[in-house]
């Protein structure tokens, strides 16, 4: 792995140029985050594939940025599998990947929530990302200097965790929210596992902070445009670029 200690805006933060003729995934794509980026990578000349669950929802979206929709559940096998092959088809390669599908859940504190509201949560923020991963990666390997952004957050930082008072310059909104906090730090592990695994993909995690979405019914003091940056700033790197690493817009984020 590759993770570097210098901050986002360094020599591999800036690669907007690149986009020209590069094919992209965005999962959860029709809202939020995910559609910021979608418009964002379009508007650097990428050919994005806006993945959704629902059809309409997902076209619509779609349409409104200039992307193709793209009929993607995460959730389900069979989705995932089937949306790989349409790219593979019409594109024959992918060069960026955005694991952005997520949930919340149900925000219950430890001594509540229960083993199946965690599965629940980790079905999309983690085994939706494996599912997504074991789908694309042979046609992201199959791209020029391939990349892969999965969407964490700093809660799920187990140094944050450990200390959020000691970390709130990282982290400023700390809340103890178990079954989503430990889905994302799988998530992490996961980005590195990948990382070392995939030495030809750059694979990095990014927390994009505290957004106002439905994920967290609006409350985030960051706009959208806001919280994509550090996922498109990511999404732009080179093949001289990091990998194995976990970034927010203003440089590492501790483990």
């Amino acid at each position: 792995m590759t993770g570097s200690s210098e901050g986002v805006g360094g020599a591999w933060g800036g690669g907007g140029g690149r986009g020209s003729g590069r094919v992209a995934v965005v999962t959860g794509g029709n809202k939020g985050l995910g559609l910021e980026a979608g418009r964002r990578l379009v508007e650097a000349g990428h050919e994005v594939y806006l993945g959704a669950r629902d059809a309409r929802r997902g076209e619509e979206a779609a349409r409104l940025i200039g992307a193709r929709p793209l009929l993607l559940d995460v959730s389900s096998e069979a989705s995932v599998v089937e949306a790989a092959k349409r790219v593979r088809e019409e594109a024959g390669r992918l060069d960026v990947l955005v694991n952005n599908a997520g949930v919340a859940g149900s925000g219950r504190p430890a001594r509540e929530v229960t083993a199946d509201e965690l599965l629940a949560v980790y079905d999309t923020n983690v085994f939706g990302v494996v599912r997504v991963l074991h789908a694309f990666l042979p046609l992201l390997e199959e791209g020029a200097a391939p990349v892969v952004v999965n969407v964490s957050s700093g809660l799920g930082s187990l140094a944050v965790t450990a200390d959020p008072a000691g970390h709130a310059a990282v982290v400023p909104t700390w809340r103890p929210v178990p079954a989503y906090s430990s889905s994302k730090a799988a998530l992490n592990m996961l980005t590195a596992q990948y990382a070392h695994a995939c030495p030809t993909v750059r694979i990095n995690a990014v927390d994009p902070g505290h957004t106002a979405t439905d994920l967290n019914g609006h409350t985030g003091p960051q706009t959208v445009e806001e919280g994509a940056e550090i996922i498109v700033r990511m999404a732009l790197i080179g093949a001289d670029g990091p990998s194995g690493g976990y970034f927010a817009v203003g440089g590492p984020v501790p483990w």
